[in-house]
């Protein structure tokens, strides 16, 4: 989808599309990848609030309060943006998997998450969901979220799998399968979130872990 680009003073005028690769302009002033973060958290509430089909580098720059020729130094073009939002989603859903800890701890993991998916902070998901459903008639952006919902799930068996020797997590059904299950209840919440954000205050949000640790906990 192709967005026209307001003229630039430094160049001649010209029509600029989103998915045409642009050229790298003049080095911008300060911490690059500071930056880049700037822009990929201005890209992801742009997204939250304008779709997929709405957004353009001219919206997020005027979201992050620059240039879009600020914008396409760090990303060639929308494509190229979009997909390192969705890959920026994802490191963040990783680093709540710790898989190097000693003694796995379900309930400190699903707390953090609980803490990451706060009402206030919606955009996040509204994004994901919108890249998702883009993602079902583009295959090239289809296989970086695939990709990366595969890792996220095997770190999470593995995890699993990791507390059922140590015999905090019930035996009977597969580490895999687990994890699986887990994935499909925080996508259901994420969905859920923004919609009914009575569902996850403090009191409930702490009921729903305690469902959770029920279920995957070994049998008394």
């Amino acid at each position: 989808m192709h967005d026209a680009q307001a003229p630039s003073t430094d160049s001649q005028h010209s029509k600029d599309s989103d998915s045409a690769p642009a050229p790298r302009r003049g080095r911008p002033v300060g911490n690059r990848l500071e930056k880049r973060g700037e822009l990929l958290t201005a890209a992801i509430e742009v997204i939250a609030q304008e779709g997929y089909a709405g957004t353009s580098l001219r919206k997020v720059a005027s979201h992050a309060g620059c240039t879009t020729g600020a914008v396409t130094y760090y990303f060639a073009n929308k494509e190229e943006m979009i997909t390192a939002a969705a890959q920026s989603l994802f490191d963040e859903f990783d680093h709540l998997l710790d898989a190097d800890q000693e003694k796995v701890d379900i309930r400190a993991m699903i707390e953090q998450w609980l803490n990451l998916t706060q009402a206030n902070d919606s955009a996040r998901w509204l994004a994901l969901f919108q890249m998702l459903a883009h993602a079902r008639h583009e295959p090239v952006f289809a296989d970086v979220i695939q990709k990366r919902y595969s890792r996220f799930r095997e770190d999470l068996a593995s995890i699993l799998g990791k507390g059922q020797t140590q015999g905090i997590i019930r035996k009977d059904i597969a580490a895999d399968l687990l994890a699986d299950q887990l994935s499909a209840l925080s996508d259901g919440w994420m969905m859920m979130l923004p919609i009914e954000p009575e569902r996850f205050e403090a009191k409930r949000s702490k009921a729903l872990m305690d469902a959770v640790i029920t279920l995957i906990s070994p049998a008394r």
